[in-house]
Order: C-alpha cells, then structure tokens, then sequence
C-alpha cells in the first residue's frame, strides 16, 4: 500500500457523510504555547524546541471517530530526551476530576545512532497506563511518514505508513473501558522531557545541538464533528463511513503484518509487565487482542 492514509480507499464514501471534513493545518489548526516556535504555512507546520520554549498546535474542531493523518518528519542526529507528540485527547486533562480520553503517539528521540522509540498508550475515563513501545522499522528522520489514528465504534488502531501495529478493541460488553462518548482534538507538541525521556533520564538534553526541529506536512482527517450531545448517537451510527463492516476487524494480511512488526520491533507491552502491575493485569490483556 502507497504511504497514504489507511483508509483511503473509501475516500467517495466520506464524502456522502455531512458530518466528515477534510482538514488542513492552515485551516483546521491554531499553534497552543510555544507561539514563537510554532509555524504554520499553507498545509506545512514546523515545531521548534530550544531552551527557552517548546511548541503545541491544536486542530479547532472536535470530533468523536474518524481517522486523523499526518506527515511527519522527526528530529534528527542527536535527539536525546526531546519528545515529539501527535494525539487526540477530550478535555479535563490533569484536572482534579480528569476522566479525559486519549489516543497516543509519543516519540522519544535519541542519541545520534541510537533509534527512536515509538511510544503509543490509550487513556479512557482519565486512566492510561496501556503503554505499548516500539522500535521504528523505518528511518524517521530523513523523510516525511504517514502517522495514522483510526477510532470506530469497535476499535482504535495506530498505523504509519498504512501498516496497522497496535489495536485496542472496544470490550465495553466485558466491563472494559472504550473511548464512546467524549469529543476529542487533534494535539501536536514538542518538549524536553530529559527527566525521562531517554534511557529513563540517564541521558539529558544536548543543548549544543538546537533547535530541535519537527516537521509536519499534509494534516489529514475524515471525523464525525461534535455539535451536541446529541453526537454521541449520530456518530455512532453504523450509517457512519467508518463503521462500515469492513472496519470492524483487521483483514488476516493486517494481521499478519502487524504481528510481525510486533515480534521484531516491540521493546514494550503493558500487558506483560507483571512486575510493574504486581500481577494485577489489565482484563484486555486475557482477551485477544485483534
């Protein structure tokens, strides 16, 4: 499949569906804090880490399913503890009663040499610690590469470059919590995070080699606009493009695909960290995954 987005083959099916728009940054996007270090021209952005500040860009509309897209290029050469986000999120984050949703894709740069990790985790009702990270099978810093979340009412599913490697499955009927009924924006940053960030905080920012420069081209969407609460019904309507029944599970070749990229390029599963969770699993973790 070309580097496009996923779903794209049912691109004239979107377009019958009234509540579907068709995003670009100029248009669809405001820079958040870090304004002098966040560009936006035509359907390119540029977001610039150095001392002094990070940057944030936010889409203007919220949705509840959909896809979003972006080609992104990363920080390259010495990356160490700088942190390039792309993610959807509802309000109420870290508020004293934060029940908030979000859909991840955090990359944690590197010493020159040393690969990217590719972080991904889902929060539902303000509860995350789904983290999932992986090794990039790819370059990511010498070229642009398509960045894809796809929510429906039966999944959330992370893709790049059109090839599926992490599902989470809507098992609301089994008590688990799913992402169903909160609008969600479309978030991008970048930051210093040399607390943590590489090698768990061992190896700090390099300063001698800013700016730190992401890059972003061609934002993307095809998502089912919030206008009331009246929405959480609408935009779970199986009438919806993206609850096609087509898109209510992966094809085997998906499949196929993505347990190898699993198998070769995980470096973290939540669902076998044992220790970490004192053997108190997560109940998706019993469950099959896809």
């Amino acid at each position: 499949m070309a580097p496009k987005v996923l779903f794209l083959a049912l691109i004239s099916l979107v377009a019958l569906e009234q509540t579907i728009v068709h995003a670009t940054f100029a248009t669809d996007a405001v820079c958040g804090w870090g304004k002098d270090n966040c560009q936006i021209n035509g359907d390119n952005l540029t977001l610039i880490l150095n001392q002094w500040s990070g940057a944030a860009v936010q889409g203007t509309k919220e949705f509840i399913f959909g896809y979003i897209d972006m080609r992104i290029k990363l920080v390259p050469d010495n990356s160490a503890a700088v942190v390039t986000t792309y993610y959807t999120s509802s309000p109420g984050v870290a508020t004293a009663n934060d029940k908030h949703d979000e859909i991840d894709f955090e990359f944690l740069g590197n010493e020159t040499g040393k690969p990217y990790t590719i972080h991904t985790n889902i929060f539902v009702d303000g509860v995350g610690n789904r983290e999932e990270q992986f090794r990039p099978w790819f370059e990511p810093t010498t070229d642009y590469h398509n960045y894809t979340i796809f929510w429906n009412p039966y999944m959330v599913v992370w893709s790049i470059d059109g090839t599926v490697f992490r599902v989470y499955k809507n098992h609301m009927d089994k008590g688990i919590p799913f992402p169903t009924s909160r609008p969600q924006r479309v978030y991008s940053s970048i930051w210093n995070a040399d607390d943590w960030a590489c090698q768990g905080g061992r190896v700090k920012t390099n300063w001698t080699h800013q700016p730190f420069i992401a890059r972003y081209l061609n934002f993307q969407d095809s998502v089912c606009i919030w206008n009331s609460e009246s929405s959480i019904k609408d935009c779970a309507a199986p009438s919806n493009w993206y609850a096609a029944p087509q898109y209510k599970e992966l094809s085997q070749s998906q499949i196929d695909k993505m347990n190898e990229i699993r198998s070769n390029n995980m470096i973290y599963n939540y669902c076998t960290d044992t220790k970490r969770f004192n053997g108190k699993m997560a109940p998706e973790c019993s469950l099959p995954p896809y």
